[in-house]
């Protein structure tokens, strides 16, 4: 079993090489925000926490992520590992989640760095699309949207864009990861668990460095 963290700004490619290695090796992606919106209609004591935090409107606490992320570590079904996205941000977080890997017996094997060039990143983002019905991503310069008007993998014709793929937008995202992130990037390479691999290659050669890493 091998347990991994996946750092980078938004757009690197995370999700991804993240379903690249849920197919191709069993593990799973553990996304925070995806956790937390199943535990909220799951009706076990740990959501209804997390539905009273959320109605409430207020921030779900570390104790309540970590005590989810335990839940999903005690499912031994999946023999590949698991993907830590979005989790942690912060370093009382990273040593959160250090000592409940440590409670478990288990272990955090490698912490990714997707690096990318800022201008290059924000070009990429600025030009990225996705299918409305499956969530396959294109660009308009490296995968562009099928000349048929079908998503090459569903046959929908529905292209959606987000509204904050814009420069301005992208720059202030990248603000506030490279605040939240730098002292886990510091904090993790002290560690020795820190490999840092260039993301802004096709998705085949990131996929590549990222197996290079894990094998």
């Amino acid at each position: 079993m091998t347990n991994i963290i996946l750092l980078g700004p938004p757009g690197a490619g995370k999700g991804t090489q993240a379903r690249k290695l849920v197919d191709e090796r069993d593990m799973v992606q553990l996304s925070t925000g995806d956790m937390l919106r199943a535990a909220r209609t799951s009706g076990t004591e740990m959501g209804k926490k997390v539905a009273a935090v959320m109605d409430a409107g207020q921030l779900v606490t570390d104790e309540i992520v970590i005590g989810l992320i335990r839940e999903q570590l005690e499912d031994t079904s999946h023999a590949g590992g698991f993907i830590f996205d979005g989790f942690p941000r912060t370093l009382a977080q990273a040593d959160a989640l250090g000592e409940l890997l440590a409670d478990m017996g288990q272990s955090l094997d490698h912490v990714i760095e997707m690096a990318v060039d800022d201008e290059a990143l924000v070009a990429r983002i600025t030009a990225r699309s996705t299918c409305g019905n499956c969530g396959e991503v294109y660009n308009d310069q490296t995968k562009p949207w099928p000349a048929d008007g079908k998503c090459a993998n569903c046959g929908s014709t529905e292209q959606t864009r987000r509204a904050d793929d814009t420069e301005e937008a992208l720059k202030t995202r990248l603000l506030a990861y490279y605040k939240q992130t730098s002292p886990l990037i510091g904090y993790y390479y002290c560690k020795g668990d820190l490999t840092a691999i260039n993301a802004l290659g096709t998705m085949d050669e990131v996929a590549a460095e990222i197996a290079g890493i894990l094998d």
